[in-house]
Formats: structure tokens, C-alpha cells, sequence
């Protein structure tokens, strides 16, 4: 046992760090890569195009989320473009917002894995990997058994993923967080939505698995998570803010459903533009038809995106998604940005 304890110690030695774009300037970087070419001036282009959408002061901007980026080093880029007013509503997958950002936000840490073992010598010590990334799983159980708690908590009812971070927030703000400036606690503080269509789909399935289960073993009544209600509320969101922008991290269903809401919005009877701005760092490929849900352009067609202001960057996103962000942030455009508080529109 003092073996294996001291194997698992020397595996979890290294947490990651977060980068702070706050902390170094970007921009003479980025007008280089202007002047070059491939990945290097797309990258750069995508910056100018995130500047406009936060300089257009008709403009709310979304930030979507898919794959690893939080795990990785990048939880503090999203949390600072919330901080200081850079993102409107938030759409992420619930790996970014539970297993990742909350999970820290209760004390867990992910590490750098430097020495990769037999991945059954990795289950054997109940450590999970994300690529060359740690976590310690007994730590996300607990992250689980937490989420169960806050819906122990609420009423017994459907409500969204939105109403039910929105209340993951209220639990840290209240006490609950280890570590402050969380993503989830920061979108609390500054009335900024977050939805996470395929809730269930991360540690917080297990949570209310395990909450639904003991509902149902006394004869109670339960919570549960309503995706269509997610649908509706951001949609509600796209009419109210009227010119849009996205800045997309990844693809899958937090892109596609960023971008449905413009069609939704026409289903319902009201003239909506299409985003008028739009970036996607992506290494996904265009050949199987998908490119994690279309490139940009392919979106026009849909009514989706417009063509004018858009950029596909093919890049892996812990690499560029730090030097855009920081780019933006030193321009200081979202200094003089109204707050939309999207968060408020709701009653929880």
C-alpha cells in the first residue's frame, strides 16, 4: 500500500499552471504574424476579428467551449475574458465546467504527466489521464458526491444547466469555493450565463445519477436537467442581443448550439442577423463533412454565421487561444464595454 501511495504522490507532483494573459502583451506578436503567413496570420485575423466583436458596442459576444483547454492551462484565459467583460454567455461541454473549473474551484488541482506509466498501472492508482494530464479520480468523485449535495438542495423540478451552474455558483460565492476566481463563480458575480446542453455528460451525470437514484429509492420526487429549456433560454438570449459574435474553442455541440439559435429565433417568428462574427480554433478536418460541426463558411448557408467577419484557425488551441485573448485584453477595447448581464433575464 505505502508503494502504491508513493508512486501515485511522484505521479501528481506537478500541477499545471495557468497562463495569465494579464501578464504579458501579445499584440506585437500578433501584428508580426500579420505579416506573415499559413497558421500564423489566420491566427492573427482572428484576433482583429475577437477586437471588433468587443469594440462593437452593438455587439454581445459568446464564448464556446469544447475539449480540454481548462485541464491544460487555460482556465484562467475564459475566466479573465468574464472578469473583465470580454464574454456575455458561455457555452461549454460539462468536462470544461465540472470536471475541470469546478473541480479546482473545490481545492483539486490537475498535473503535468511527465512520466506515462501502463495506463492499467494508471487505473490501478485511480488516476485518470487527458493526454499528458492528470487527475486524481478519488478527488473527482468528491468533485461528484458535490454536485449530488447542490441537488439535494433544489427543488425538485426540471430546470436547465444554466439555472443549475447558475446555482453551482451560488454554492462557491456562499462558501463553498477553495479557490476563488473560478470560471462558474466568476460568471455568477458578473451575470454571465453559462449552458452545458449535454450536462449529464461529464461529472455532473454522476452527481444527479446518484441524486435521482436516492429520490427514487424513498418514493420522492427528483431534479433533472432540461436540454430543450437550455435551447430556448439562449435563444432568448440571441433575440434580446440582437448582433453576436462567437469565439468558438473547439467545435461539437457547444459551436452547433451557439449557432442554432439564429434558426431557432426564426422558427419562432422574429428577424434575427446572423453572428455577425465568428473565430474557431479547431484541429478538426473539413474531409468527413463535419469539421466538429462545419467550417464557418458552410455555416452561411445554414443562416448561421455570416461570411464577412469570420476565421477558421487550425491550431491546437492552448497554443493561440492565450496570444489572441491577450491581444484583445492590452487593446483595452472592453474597457468602455456596456455589461449585458444576459444571467439576469432568468428567474432561478
Amino acid at each position: 500500500m505505502t508503494d502504491i501511495t508513493n508512486k501515485k504522490a511522484e505521479l501528481l507532483s506537478s500541477p499545471i499552471e495557468h497562463i495569465d494573459i494579464t501578464q504579458f502583451d501579445a499584440r506585437p506578436v500578433i501584428d508580426a504574424w500579420e505579416k506573415m503567413s499559413f497558421t500564423s496570420r489566420d491566427a492573427a485575423r482572428a484576433a482583429r476579428i475577437l477586437n471588433s466583436a468587443v469594440s462593437d458596442p452593438d455587439c454581445s459576444v459568446i464564448l464556446t467551449l469544447a475539449g480540454s483547454t481548462s485541464a491544460g492551462g487555460c482556465m484562467h484565459v475564459w475566466r479573465d475574458m468574464v472578469r473583465n467583460n470580454m464574454v456575455d454567455a458561455i457555452v461549454a461541454t460539462g468536462a470544461s465546467i465540472v470536471d475541470m473549473d469546478f473541480f479546482e474551484a473545490l481545492g483539486f488541482k490537475h498535473y503535468q504527466a511527465k512520466d506515462i506509466p501502463d495506463d492499467r498501472i494508471l487505473r490501478d492508482l485511480y488516476i485518470d489521464r487527458i493526454y499528458d494530464t492528470y487527475i486524481d479520480e478519488e478527488e473527482l468523485q468528491a468533485c461528484d458526491h458535490t454536485i449530488g449535495e447542490i441537488a439535494d438542495s433544489l427543488p425538485a423540478k426540471p430546470i436547465s444547466s444554466r439555472a443549475f451552474i447558475h446555482a453551482m455558483g451560488k454554492w462557491l460565492a456562499e462558501g463553498g469555493a477553495k479557490k476563488q476566481g473560478s470560471l462558474i463563480q466568476e460568471c455568477y458575480e458578473h451575470g454571465v450565463p453559462i449552458f452545458v446542453p449535454a450536462f449529464a455528460d461529464c461529472s455532473a451525470g454522476f452527481g444527479l445519477v446518484k441524486h435521482q437514484v436516492e429520490r427514487m429509492k424513498a418514493g420522492e420526487a427528483y431534479l433533472s436537467i432540461d436540454a430543450v429549456a437550455d435551447f430556448r433560454e439562449l435563444t432568448d438570449i440571441k433575440i434580446k442581443a440582437g448582433t453576436t459574435g462567437l469565439f468558438m474553442i473547439g467545435g461539437g455541440v457547444p459551436k452547433n448550439f451557439a449557432q442554432d439559435t439564429v434558426v431557432c429565433a426564426e422558427i419562432l417568428g422574429h428577424e434575427v442577423p446572423m453572428h455577425a462574427y465568428a473565430v474557431q480554433i479547431t484541429v478538426a478536418d473539413v474531409r468527413d463533412g463535419a469539421c466538429s460541426s462545419s467550417t464557418l463558411k458552410e455555416a452561411c448557408s445554414w443562416g448561421k454565421v455570416d461570411v464577412a467577419l469570420e476565421q477558421m484557425v487550425y491550431a491546437e488551441a492552448t497554443t493561440v487561444a492565450p496570444m489572441i485573448v491577450s491581444d484583445v485584453y492590452h487593446r483595452e477595447a472592453w474597457k468602455s464595454r456596456k455589461k449585458r448581464r444576459f444571467a439576469d433575464m432568468f428567474e432561478d
